[in-house]
């Protein structure tokens, strides 16, 4: 499934202002910042890269559109969100000792863990100054600073998620309502963030902002679990990861939790001793496809996928939106449902 034409259609903007963000800072800091956005190889040299799909900032600037606004005014926001998005991406891949994203060696995998720490805190940080631009677009300083602490207030959610995340690591009794609780925090707070702030922006419409606020929700969480179906279930070379990669780390994502509460006896006690044991193996990745396929584990989490989605769509209908406004909203909706990458 291609991304929906939305996603291009400010992708050199956004690109051009989280470069002039980053463009006023030298050191080798930025040039591993540099990297981890696709722009540069670890050497330097300039490469034809982006942000990955860039979902946050299209949907912030969609908003901002759809609301009746004029996008050029949350260009900073888009960048803003962008900047956090990957701040996040950058401490994750160090906590989860992942080596590669986006088909690239991690930042810390080539400049060690301390370094990466810093890349990704200087990301947060650029990530407000980004925000100082709104005054050159004409946002009035009460929204400026409403925007602000949206972002603020995401970015702590966020982190909120991933401690919930990591806390869940060593713990069995997980159930599907803990990890819907992550991930309320971890990915749907953003994703939420990023079309109430867009929406700000764009009108005075509260019914307005507080409706698209709440797609963003039902987007982000629908999105969370479509991600971790690809983690298992996803092609190699859509994703970057073999099959069974979220296994193999042994990931607490959405069909292990499921699996967890609803899988009983023997085949309980087989996902424990996978997951309980040490390096998981390809005959332990097995074993635990296999009982995921037992319990339907996949079939429920697109069952779940497809609901939030339904939410989202009721949502759209309800917005009193131009017919194009909804149609493009309805098409990247359909997109979270089913991306394969």
């Amino acid at each position: 499934m291609r991304l929906p034409d939305t996603f291009e259609r400010h992708r050199a903007e956004v690109d051009a202002e989280l470069k002039s963000v980053v463009a006023k800072w030298h050191s080798s800091l930025y040039d591993m910042m540099r990297y981890h956005f696709g722009w540069s190889d670890e050497k330097g040299n300039p490469q034809p890269g982006s942000t990955g799909k860039g979902l946050r900032s299209t949907l912030c600037l969609l908003a901002c559109e759809v609301a009746g606004g004029e996008y050029h005014r949350a260009l900073p926001a888009a960048a803003a969100l962008e900047l956090v998005h990957n701040f996040s991406l950058v401490h994750d891949d160090i906590q989860d000792d992942d080596r590669e994203r986006r088909h690239r060696p991690t930042v810390w995998s080539i400049w060690g863990k301390p370094q990466a720490i810093n890349v990704g805190t200087a990301m947060r940080l650029l990530a407000s100054m980004a925000l100082l631009r709104l005054s050159e677009c004409g946002v009035p300083l009460e929204k400026q600073s409403k925007v602000r602490y949206l972002i603020d207030e995401a970015s702590l959610r966020l982190i909120e998620g991933q401690y919930l995340d990591i806390s869940y690591e060593g713990r069995f009794d997980i159930r599907v309502g803990d990890y819907l609780d992550m991930i309320n925090r971890k990915t749907a707070a953003l994703i939420a963030c990023s079309l109430e702030t867009g929406a700000l922006l764009g009108t005075e419409d509260k019914r307005l902002i507080h409706g698209l606020r709440k797609i963003g929700w039902n987007l982000g969480l629908a999105f969370q679990i479509r991600d971790d179906i690809l983690g298992i279930w996803g092609n190699h070379e859509e994703t970057g990861k073999p099959l069974g990669s979220d296994i193999r780390h042994k990931k607490k994502s959405f069909p292990i939790v499921y699996a967890l509460e609803r899988a009983e006896g023997v085949l309980r006690e087989e996902l424990l001793t996978v997951y309980q044991n040490g390096i998981c193996e390809d005959s332990g990745v097995a074993a635990v496809l296999r009982i995921l396929d037992a319990v339907e584990a996949k079939a429920n989490a697109q069952k779940m996928t497809e609901m939030y989605c339904y939410e989202a769509r009721q949502t759209v209908d309800k917005l009193p939106l131009s017919p194009a406004a909804k149609g493009e909203l309805r098409e990247l909706i359909h997109f979270v449902a089913g991306r394969d990458f």
